[in-house]
């Protein structure tokens, strides 16, 4: 059956109607990930927080979303991914809005709540994936599940826009109140989004599973054959599965974790390093990041394309080669100037194309190396680990600094080389992870990547042949 979706050219409108569900869903978490230094720079003072306590209000989510994206992702591949995405919704946007109510000098409240909108807002990343995945075309599989990631970038924008309109009168506690607002979006999923054929197929429920392929596909079900699947090999997922297939976790796992320590060094950074380096107000700091902002955006659309375009392995060593690169080079050029015109700057604006753009690939090819009965739960565990990222990030800056602030290091101009040698080579890994570990699923339907890793599961074979086709 799932054959049916190979024969396409071109989406339709369902097939679009969930693409755009998914990235607005996608966009609206990642609006919370900026509300957390909004509401920090105006409690901070009047609280008179400590050092460990303003740590424990920036870290709360980023451990939720940890533990989140294992959590969410396995129930997705035993309960359905309509379900879990309906509830990771629901999860992150009640405990956002729940933050409105907090009381003053409340930060142990903040904190626990905190957690879980990180707990939720890490499971949806989890199950976002999987679900737009199994409702495409092998040969659109990477450029639409590229797209759901450049939402990232969106919505980081959108918490930036609302903050500085907004702020001023709705206050800290009424940015709360609004992102408790995306619960709304359990109607439209309710209404536009289907279970998951692949899914409704492990599970025996295969007219469940006609009926979900004849509304992608806009056709009447009378269309789609009858489904013949042996069950017997089927087997309800265990998380412990994920270790019998090494290399998946090897790509998936290292990958994640090399990504989000290199983007979290940089975002960490880069805005203070305009300041000291180029001699600038945090002001005029806060406007060229937008330009880096609108590169990382740009670059997550690109790589989308070149996901299906030169697949998988060779995007993703590009994206992590390129990055390392970029990231070394615009540290010895720094006091360089074209003109008027910072290079470090320049170069820094194309250094975020590649760091920040290559998501594109990180997310989606992490989902894919996993067979279908543990796709989620791969992803889920992949970003969760990848998540020791956010703290190995600046545990490593504050190191080489020599700073006591594990958190948030402050950026040295005298320590731009040795820091940025650090997150060029973690994403130098990421590019030998991908480049030479990963297997190449370009062109592969679902059900081929399933049979092949099985095979190399059951021969316990070192290599898995997935070449390109």
């Amino acid at each position: 059956m799932p054959n049916h979706l190979e024969r396409q050219t071109s989406l339709t409108g369902n097939q679009i109607r969930l693409l755009a569900v998914t990235i607005f869903c996608n966009m609206l978490e990642f609006y919370d990930v900026f509300l957390v230094g909004f509401v920090l720079a105006f409690i901070a003072g009047p609280w008179k927080l400590t050092y460990g306590q303003s740590a424990m209000l920036l870290l709360s989510s980023g451990l939720g979303g940890i533990l989140g994206a294992g959590v969410w992702g396995w129930q997705a591949d035993r309960i359905g991914r309509h379900k879990v995405l309906m509830a990771t919704v629901v999860n992150f946007s009640i405990a956002s809005g729940i933050l409105a109510f907090t009381p003053e000098n409340g930060w142990v409240f903040l904190c626990i709540f905190r957690f879980f909108v990180g707990f939720g807002a890490g499971g949806l990343y989890c199950v976002i994936l999987p679900l737009v995945q199994e409702f495409m075309p092998s040969s659109k599989r990477g450029l639409v599940s590229g797209f759901v990631t450049a939402s990232v970038p969106v919505g980081l924008g959108l918490g930036a826009v609302l903050g500085s309109l907004l702020g001023p009168h709705l206050g800290w506690r009424g940015l709360f109140a609004v992102g408790g607002l995306p619960v709304l979006m359990i109607f439209p999923i309710r209404a536009w989004v289907p279970e998951s054929p692949h899914w409704l197929i492990r599970m025996g429920r295969f007219e469940e599973a006609r009926e979900s392929m004849a509304w992608a596909l806009q056709t009447d079900i009378g269309e789609i054959p009858k489904i013949d699947f042996d069950l017997k090999e089927q087997k309800p997922a265990r998380w412990r599965e994920l270790f019998q297939y090494p290399r998946s976790v090897v790509v998936s796992w290292v990958g994640n974790l090399a990504a989000q320590t290199g983007i979290y060094g940089l975002a960490l950074w880069v805005p203070t390093l305009f300041v000291q380096v180029l001699g600038i107000t945090p002001a005029r700091a806060s406007y060229l990041m937008i330009y880096c902002s609108f590169s990382a955006f740009l670059g997550r659309v690109v790589f989308s394309y070149l996901s299906d375009g030169l697949g998988r392995k060779l995007s993703g060593a590009v994206y992590g080669f390129g990055s390392a690169v970029l990231i070394v080079l615009s540290s010895y050029l720094r006091n360089e100037y074209l003109g008027a015109l910072s290079v470090f700057w320049l170069m820094l604006i194309v250094a975020y194309f590649f760091a920040d753009g290559g998501f594109a690939i990180v997310g989606p090819y992490a989902a894919e190396v996993w067979p279908s009965r543990l796709r989620a739960s791969g992803l889920g565990a992949a970003y969760g680990f990848g998540g020791i990222g956010k703290i190995i990030g600046p545990l490593g800056l504050a190191m080489i600094v020599g700073s006591s602030n594990l958190v948030k290091p402050e950026a040295s101009a005298h320590k731009v080389v040795p820091a940025f040698l650090y997150l060029g080579a973690w994403y130098a890994v990421a590019g030998v992870v991908y480049g030479f570990f990963g297997m190449e699923t370009r062109g592969r339907t679902i059900e081929q990547i399933d049979r092949e890793l099985e095979e190399s599961r059951r021969t316990a074979s070192p290599a898995i042949s997935i070449d390109q086709p």
